[in-house]
C-alpha cells in the first residue's frame, strides 16, 4: 500500500515549494489508493515559530490536502509531531554507535569554526576516553560514519544515482540537546510509519546519498525517492524561501485564489500528456503520474497565474461570485438602489482578481472628468461630428421611452443606427462613452443606461454633448 508523508518544519509562513511538495505526497497517495500523513519536524529549536504549525495545517486545509492518520484530537487527527517522539531517536543513534556506524563527538563549536568539513578527531577516541568525558559531562553529538565505497540509490524522475562517500561528510544524527537532526528524524520515522514514497526538492538530491548510507546501516529498505525540479523566479534565479511574496499567504493576500494556486503549483514540474491546464483537485488526482515530472526546472510565471485566477473567477457559480464580490461593489457604489447582482454578472468575466473590482465600478456614483477626444475611436470609425449626431439621437429617443430597460434601450439604439445610416459602433460607442466617461467598461452601452436609470443616463448624455458642442 502507497504511504506518503508531508514533514514541513515550522518555521514561518508555507512557501510554494514546500505546498508543491505537500500537493505531490498527496497525489502520489491518493492515486495510489493510499494514505496521505502530516508530520511536523520541529526538532530545530532555534528556527522553531511560534504559531507556525498552525499556519501549516490551516494552509493544507485551505486547499483540501487533508492528512489521512495521526493522533486522534476530538475525533479528527492531528499531526504527528516529531518533538513529542523523542525517545526512539536516541535509541536508533545508539543501535548505530553500537553496530560501528556512528560514534560520539566531543568537539566544541569554536574547534568547528572554520572547518570546511569535520576532520574526524572523535571517531578514534577509546572507550575509556569516550567514558571520562561523560562522566564529566562534556557535551557531545552523534555522528554518522561514513564508510568507504559508494552510496547508490534510485530516484524515480532522476535514475539511479551514485555518489563516492569521500565526498560525503560524518553528519549529525543526535544534538547535543538530545534532539534528533533533520535527516536523521526523517530516516527513522519514515521508517517506523512505512512510508513508501518520499518526494522532495531536487535541491536536496544531495543529501539523499546520506539517508541511502543510513537505511544500509539500519538493515532497513528504503522508500522509493521523488525528487522535484527546481521551481525557478521569472528572471531565472532560484526561488528563495525568503523572497516573502511567495509564501502561500501572501498570494492569498494578493488575490489569488486558494483552487488556482493550487491548479498552478501542481504544474510546476508535472506535465499531464494532453497538455490541459485546469484542473480541481480531484481531477489532478485522476489525472497525475509520477512518469510525468519532468526534470528540466520549472518557472513561476506570474502572467500564467494570473490568467488562471481569472479563468477560476469565471468559473465560479453565480451566488458564489456575487458573495466574494459584494464587499469590493460596496467599496464603489453607494447609489442607492443600484442592481448589485447585475453590476456583479456584469464584472464577472472582465476580472482576475477581486480587487479590480473597484476600479471597473468607479463611474457608477459619478461621472469622471473626460476629454471630448475620447469620442474619437479608430477601429469604430467614429469622430466629435459622428459622435455629436449619435448622442443627440440617442437622447431625442431614450427621453421617449417609457419602458426603461435593456431590450427596449437596445432596440431604440438598432432603430437610431437604422435611421442615421451609420454602423452599430458609430452609435454604441459614443453612447458608452456619454455614460461611463472612461475608454473602456465592464458593459455595453444599454447596460449601462438599465443601470444607471433614466433620469442619470439622459443627464450624462447630456454632458457629452455638451461637451461635443
Amino acid at each position: 500500500m502507497v504511504r506518503t508523508r508531508f514533514a514541513p518544519s515550522p518555521t514561518g509562513r508555507m512557501h510554494v515549494g514546500n505546498l508543491r511538495t505537500a500537493l505531490f505526497e498527496y497525489l502520489v497517495a491518493k492515486r495510489g489508493g493510499g494514505t496521505f500523513v502530516l508530520r511536523i519536524e520541529d526538532t530545530d529549536r532555534k528556527r522553531y515559530v511560534e504559531g507556525a504549525v498552525d499556519v501549516i495545517y490551516n494552509t493544507l486545509r485551505t486547499v483540501g490536502i487533508v492528512h489521512d492518520e495521526g493522533p486522534d484530537v476530538g475525533g479528527g487527527y492531528g499531526p504527528y509531531v516529531q518533538s513529542e517522539r523523542l525517545g526512539g531517536y536516541a535509541a536508533h543513534a545508539e543501535r548505530l554507535v553500537a553496530n560501528g556506524s556512528a560514534y560520539r563527538c566531543f568537539c566544541t563549536k569554536e574547534r568547528l569554526e572554520g572547518m570546511d568539513r569535520y576532520d574526524r578527531r572523535c571517531f578514534g577516541l577509546s572507550d575509556g576516553e569516550i567514558e571520562t568525558k561523560i562522566k564529566n559531562g562534556e557535551p557531545h553529538v552523534i555522528r554518522q560514519l561514513i564508510p568507504e565505497g559508494s552510496a547508490r540509490f534510485t530516484d524515480e524522475v532522476y535514475g539511479e544515482i551514485t555518489v563516492a562517500n569521500s565526498e560525503l561528510e560524518d553528519q549529525i544524527l543526535i544534538k547535543s540537546d538530545g534532539y534528533p537532526t533533520y535527516n536523521f528524524a526523517n530516516v527513522i520515522d519514515d521508517h517506523l510509519m512505512e512510508i513508501t514514497h518520499v518526494v522532495r526538492g531536487s535541491e536536496f538530491l544531495s543529501s539523499t546519498p546520506k539517508y541511502a548510507l543510513l537505511y544500509d546501516a539500519f538493515g532497513w529498505k528504503p522508500p522509493a525517492f521523488i525528487h522535484l525540479p527546481l521551481i525557478l523566479s521569472e528572471e531565472g534565479g532560484k526561488m528563495g524561501k525568503r523572497k516573502g511574496a511567495m509564501s502561500f499567504d501572501a498570494l492569498v493576500e494578493d488575490g489569488y485564489l486558494p483552487e488556482a494556486i493550487i491548479n498552478f503549483i501542481a504544474l510546476l514540474g508535472w506535465s499531464p500528456p494532453d497538455n490541459r491546464e485546469i484542473f480541481s483537485l480531484a481531477e489532478l488526482v485522476e489525472a497525475f503520474d509520477i512518469k510525468n515530472i519532468n526534470k528540466a526546472p520549472a518557472m513561476f510565471d506570474f502572467t500564467k497565474l494570473t490568467w488562471m485566477n481569472g479563468e477560476y473567477i469565471k468559473k465560479m457559480a453565480e451566488d458564489e461570485f456575487f458573495k466574494k464580490a459584494l464587499p469590493y461593489i460596496d467599496e464603489a457604489v453607494k447609489t442607492p438602489g443600484a442592481d448589485r447582482k447585475k453590476i456583479a454578472a456584469m464584472v464577472q468575466t472582465r476580472i482576475n482578481f477581486f480587487k479590480e473590482i473597484p476600479a471597473l465600478l468607479d463611474f457608477i456614483d459619478d461621472l469622471p472628468e473626460y476629454d471630448a477626444e475620447l469620442y474619437v475611436h479608430k477601429k469604430m470609425k467614429t469622430d466629435r461630428e459622428i459622435s455629436l449626431t449619435a448622442l443627440n439621437e440617442a437622447r431625442d429617443r431614450f427621453e421617449k421611452l417609457t419602458d426603461w430597460n435593456e431590450e427596449a434601450l437596445y432596440n431604440e439604439c438598432l432603430e437610431s443606427v437604422a435611421r442615421l445610416g451609420v454602423k452599430n459602433g458609430q452609435l454604441f460607442w459614443p453612447v458608452r462613452t456619454a455614460l461611463s466617461g472612461k475608454p473602456s467598461s465592464p458593459c455595453g452601452a444599454t447596460e449601462l443606461a438599465a443601470l444607471l436609470g433614466k433620469d442619470e443616463s439622459l443627464r450624462r448624455i447630456g454632458v457629452g454633448i455638451a461637451k461635443l458642442t
